[in-house]
């Protein structure tokens, strides 16, 4: 199933840091992130409609290496 009101993306400099894709996987609180077999962070396409919108994962990074894109208007 495509995501329907959000998209994530991520910034390859978050892949340099292992602590902090580490970080993203656990602040998430409806799982957004995960870690593959190669060690890069991305995004389970299934939970992305599941986003609060918290900004959790945007507090735990650098400014524009996590940006939580809307699909939709408001």
């Amino acid at each position: 199933m495509t995501a329907m009101f959000i998209r994530v993306d991520i910034d390859d400099s978050v892949q340099e840091d292992e602590v902090l894709t580490k970080q993203l996987v656990e602040v998430c609180p409806v799982d957004i992130f995960a870690i593959d077999d190669t060690g890069r962070v991305g995004t389970v396409e299934d939970n992305l409609d599941e986003c609060t919108l918290c900004d959790l994962c945007i507090d735990a990074c650098q400014p524009g290496q996590i940006d939580v894109v809307k699909l939709y208007r408001s």
